[in-house]
């Protein structure tokens, strides 16, 4: 099938493009949300950049949208309606906002389009009404057990700490750096010392590396942090799980079912996951251990084939009703795709 997507979610597109497709990547002279194409990503030859309004509408076999705003950008540029004249399926990286409990997704009761949600916690927690969903959990591409855990510091991978605040749990990092210095990684983290107050001797920022270098030096780091508070699974959590390293995570939204207890710690008692970090820290035996169990069980449930296996089921089925007069799916609230 040939594909269009934006890449929009860097992570989760590099798991998707290993399929068995061909990815249309729009990009454009200046990059930006709405034309970032491949951005230099390692990806396989079958993802292409193609410029938009030159691509043949015809030659697209589906689209997965992951913006509300992609439906009309879709429509716009090419002359098919996603869910009537264009196969398509929307795509939800994300926790709702705003007030939670009643928080209506944007595609909610419409049956053209079937909305996918990375994790049942999402899948929970947005209202889409009559809308079918399924969830198709995240897949990782394994980078092998790397973990050596030979420095005696904690590793946290965030974007924009600064600005995303307490989402992220930014204002917990002085706690855990009382336990070991931290080592952080992402984008946006220049500001992270004035903000923190943290020492170059507790804190030091890594920027945004490149995957396999971003692999490697989580990998020597003896612990890894994960302190969001209220985002949707943080693909770098579970490739710290698959590199073999401990995790000490807050049990809020997905994690509390991606991580198990014996792979490190997972709490929402901040003030144990301080104590359970420094004992990790000064123990690199029992370190090794539970990475051991992190990534035996990040294998077992977040592996790339059961993730594209999900895909190949759900774009088939989309696809089968192309030219179907009833565009109404069957709700698979309760069908979970692997």
């Amino acid at each position: 099938m040939r594909i269009l997507l934006w890449h929009v979610h860097g992570s989760w597109t590099d798991s998707f493009v290993r399929g068995p497709h061909e990815y249309l990547l729009p990009v454009l002279p200046g990059g930006g949300p709405w034309g970032l194409g491949r951005a230099g990503r390692n990806w396989p030859e079958s993802v292409r950049e193609v410029a938009l309004n030159r691509l043949d509408a015809d030659s697209i076999d589906a689209v997965v949208l992951q913006r509300p705003e992609e439906l009309a950008e879709v429509h716009r540029a090419l002359g098919r309606q996603p869910g009537a004249g264009l196969p398509a399926v929307y795509l939800e990286h994300n926790t709702p906002k705003g007030d939670v409990p009643f928080t209506v997704h944007p595609l909610a009761d419409q049956h053209a389009i079937p909305v996918v949600h990375v994790t049942h916690f999402n899948a929970l927690f947005w209202d889409t009404g009559s809308t079918p969903t399924v969830v198709i959990e995240h897949g990782v591409p394994d980078p092998g057990h790397l973990y050596t855990g030979e420095l005696p510091e904690l590793a946290v991978v965030v974007n924009e700490p600064v600005r995303r605040g307490r989402v992220t749990g930014t204002d917990l990092l002085p706690r855990f750096a009382a336990a070991a210095p931290l080592q952080v990684f992402g984008m946006g983290g220049d500001e992270l010392p004035r903000h923190t107050g943290l020492p170059p001797s507790r804190l030091t920022v890594r920027g945004d590396l490149a995957t396999d270098a971003l692999h490697r030096e989580l990998a020597r780091c003896r612990v890894y942090v994960h302190p969001l508070r209220w985002t949707s699974l943080g693909l770098a959590l579970l490739e710290a799980m698959h590199l073999g390293m401990p995790v000490v995570a807050l049990a809020t939204t997905e994690a509390a079912r991606a991580v198990p207890p014996e792979a490190g710690a997972i709490s929402t008692d901040v003030g144990e996951l301080v104590r359970q970090a420094e004992l990790l820290v000064r123990d690199p035996d029992e370190a090794r251990e539970r990475g051991r169990a992190a990534r035996q069980s990040v294998l077992d449930r977040y592996s790339l084939g059961p993730f594209l296996g999900a895909w190949d089921t759900l774009l088939d089925e989309i696809a089968s009703r192309r030219f179907r007069k009833s565009r109404v799916l069957i709700p698979s609230h309760e069908r979970k795709l692997q």
